[in-house]
């Protein structure tokens, strides 16, 4: 019963990348919570190399049966690992220790238009009247969310170092979406762990930089070891197992417009965990996001 349950869900990609959206908006939460109690390099290091290790000894019985393919396409799975999680994650991390939650979640509301422009450009996919209304559509819903309704909350906005490395981030991630296509067709564990330890790998010497240089380092509390074990799990090995299923199930464009949940899913938890109200605008906001999501996933 559980294993049928397991095919369904891992089959089912609206399910998969509705957990997805809920899981990276958790990142987004406790990536600007820790800042100051996490140097965000060190951050991103401890996720990726804590993920490697969880999911290592599952790798284990198929590592040596993929390594022929590993071997010949191994430039490709550290271009995914690269772009898709050690350059994404530590530019959204320190990125959000120079900017505001509200200027963050602007900018990770492009990450739905950022990947169709990148699969149209790379890969010359074509857009539909309808995709394209229905990630609109979300967008509107998505700023309705984070300006509370007001439009001069938008207006006000300004960036700033921060904000241009969280674009520069989404940047990377939309180019990861586009070539995801091109996954080598190994098993999921063996991708997710090559993909996970070039991810690591690449924040090695920046985190030794940060740490030696600069003379940043982790503060040793029970929140830092909470946070460093969720983001290892739950947006990386998780998430990203989702996601890239997602991508797989439906396309790039498609899957894309779940990223507009992270906000919704972001102001749920402020609603639930902090008590903040529920008001006119999150309706509306939320009607919008839920009916660009729809519009846009459905198939052509």
């Amino acid at each position: 019963m559980l294993r049928r349950l397991a095919e369904y869900a891992f089959n089912n990609a609206y399910l998969l990348l509705s957990a997805m959206g809920l899981f990276w908006a958790g990142n987004q939460v406790l990536g600007r919570a820790a800042a100051g109690h996490i140097p965000p390099i060190a951050l991103a290091f401890l996720r990726w190399t804590f993920a490697t290790a969880i999911v290592l000894p599952f790798a284990m019985p198929h590592l040596r049966r993929d390594w022929p393919v590993v071997r010949e396409t191994w430039p490709l799975l550290a271009f995914l690992g690269v772009t898709g999680g050690g350059a994404f994650n530590t530019l959204q991390y320190i990125g959000l220790n120079y900017t505001t939650a509200l200027n963050s979640l602007v900018l990770n509301s492009t990450a739905p238009v950022l990947i169709a422009i990148a699969c149209v450009f790379l890969f010359n996919d074509r857009l539909t009247v309808r995709q394209v209304i229905g990630i609109l559509i979300s967008m509107a819903g998505v700023l309705v969310v984070i300006s509370r309704g007001e439009l001069g909350v938008l207006l006000t906005l300004s960036l700033n170092r921060g904000d241009l490395l969280i674009l520069l981030g989404m940047v990377t991630t939309a180019i990861y979406t586009a070539y995801l296509r091109l996954r080598p067709r190994i098993e999921w564990i063996t991708f997710l762990f090559w993909m996970f330890l070039a991810s690591a790998l690449f924040n090695l010497p920046l985190v030794l930089v940060e740490m030696f240089v600069f003379g940043k380092i982790i503060q040793p509390t029970l929140f830092t070891f909470l946070t460093v074990g969720y983001v290892s799990i739950f947006p990386s090995i998780l998430a990203y197992l989702f996601f890239a299923r997602g991508v797989e199930l439906i396309g790039g464009v498609r899957a894309g417009i779940f990223m507009h949940l992270i906000p919704l899913y972001g102001a749920l938890l402020a609603i639930w965990l902090l008590g903040e109200p529920l008001a006119l605008f999150h309706v509306v906001g939320f009607a919008l996001i839920l009916a660009g999501v729809a519009l846009t996933s459905r198939k052509p």
